[in-house]
């Protein structure tokens, strides 16, 4: 619907410039021939202007021109309302979008559906704020500043009410005069210290269902009354402020007593709390014993047989040890004289062998000895043999034949026969005497 508006306003309006483009034209050759006239050219032809036709393009263009007109969008966040020049206003509402209302007769009025807010006083926050708070009185007749924001919208569904019956605009003729008329009926009736502390919620509440209900009637939706401050005179907001200060002194004393009346109540709770435990404990702890003792004579019921088959067990134990270490003791003693037996057999048994050893030794000596005899009868120069070998170990015997086949050995055993000879005579001669 937007682009087809367009696309008619975009015709019209060509159509208007071509018809006056057909106009220039025609105009143009006009004065070139009244150029060419006036430097003699006899030749030169004159249009006629196309005055009809141009006239006749411009004509055209007024219907899509007037068509387009009769196309309004309504924005985000508004509403319209159809004013008639001839009914006065239509009812419905024409909601965000595009709608066809009739050229020339007719035209929308818009409103805008947003929220909307109404301030009096200073805002926090505001670089630069000119609002003055809204001034009423109280019970005592004192003046007090109200800084009040009202925070509302227009309901779309009376919109077409609005315009016909209310003054324009409604956020300021209509709006600012209900709100300081609730606040002036509302406030009258309490006095400045309710106003200022105790009563000031339920005198919001008041005022907003005061503002609300009076405002709905007109088509406005109220969503919130705010009453952000209060502005006492500078005499009574000090004495006010002395009194409050006192009042509280006194509230919190009062809460310290009962502070402390708790605390006191408290601690006598927790004593008899106390002796009640210990006295449930002392009840338990004796229950328990009880029940401890009936549990050991119970216990000791079936324990006493099983620590009498106990002792009888051990008694048998102890017996048993007994019997098996007399029956060790006899049995080591039993071993302790076989091993004497055994020992003296052996004993026996090595000096028979060691009598058997020396008998069978000297036998043998006996026969060495009988042999050497006759060796030595035989061979008589044995003897210094033995009797060398007796004496060193270093003593080297060379044994040669007696029967004089070597005459080293005629020679030697001569002169060694000779020597023993003298040797002998030496030894027997007596000694000089003195």
């Amino acid at each position: 619907m937007l682009f087809f508006k367009y696309l008619l306003t975009w015709s019209g309006v060509a159509m208007i410039a071509v018809a006056i483009a057909i106009l220039g034209y025609d105009v143009y050759l006009m004065l070139e021939f009244r150029k060419a006239r006036a430097a003699g050219d006899l030749g030169a032809v004159l249009r006629p202007v196309r005055w009809r036709a141009a006239l006749a393009l411009a004509l055209l263009a007024w219907a899509p021109l007037l068509i387009a007109t009769g196309i309004v969008v309504v924005p985000s966040g508004m509403g319209g309302v159809r004013v008639s020049q001839t009914s006065g206003t239509l009812a419905g509402t024409l909601y965000p979008g595009a709608h066809l209302v009739v050229p020339v007769v007719e035209r929308v009025q818009l409103f805008d559906t947003r929220d909307e807010l109404f301030t009096t006083g200073a805002v926090e926050g505001a670089k630069e704020s000119k609002r003055e708070p809204l001034k009423v009185q109280s019970k005592e007749g004192l003046d007090i500043g109200l800084a009040i924001t009202v925070r509302y919208r227009l309901d779309a569904r009376h919109l077409d009410y609005i315009q016909a019956n209310l003054p324009q605009p409604v956020e300021k003729e209509i709006v600012p005069a209900v709100v300081a008329s609730a606040w002036r009926e509302i406030v009258p009736n309490y006095t400045v210290r309710e106003v200022f502390a105790t009563q000031r919620e339920p005198i919001r509440k008041k005022a907003a269902e005061v503002i609300a209900q009076k405002l709905a009637a007109d088509g406005i939706m109220v969503k919130e009354v705010m009453l952000r401050d209060i502005q006492l005179p500078l005499e009574y907001s000090k004495g006010l402020e002395n009194l409050l200060l006192k009042e509280q002194e006194n509230d919190q004393m009062a809460v310290q007593t009962e502070i402390q009346q708790k605390q006191v109540r408290l601690s006598e709770l927790e004593a008899e709390a106390s002796k009640v435990q210990q006295v449930k404990q002392a009840e338990g702890q004796a229950q328990v014993r009880v029940l401890q003792a009936k549990g050991e004579a119970d216990a000791m019921q079936y324990t006493l047989p099983l620590k009498q088959k106990q002792i009888e067990q051990s008694k048998l134990e102890a017996e048993a040890r007994k019997e098996a270490t007399v029956k060790n003791a006899e049995a080591m003693a039993e071993a302790k004289v076989i091993d004497r037996k055994a020992e003296m057999e052996r004993r026996k048994l090595l000096s028979a062998a060691e009598a058997d050893r020396i008998r069978v030794t000297a036998s043998a000596d006996a026969e060495r000895m009988k042999s050497e005899g006759e060796m030595l009868r035989q061979n008589p120069l044995l003897i210094n043999k033995i009797v060398a070998e007796r004496l060193s170990d270093k003593l080297q015997i060379m044994m040669v034949p007696a029967d004089g086949k070597f005459f080293f050995a005629n020679d030697v055993l001569r002169s060694m026969s000779v020597a023993n000879r003298a040797s002998q005579a030496e030894q027997s001669e007596p000694a000089p005497q003195n």
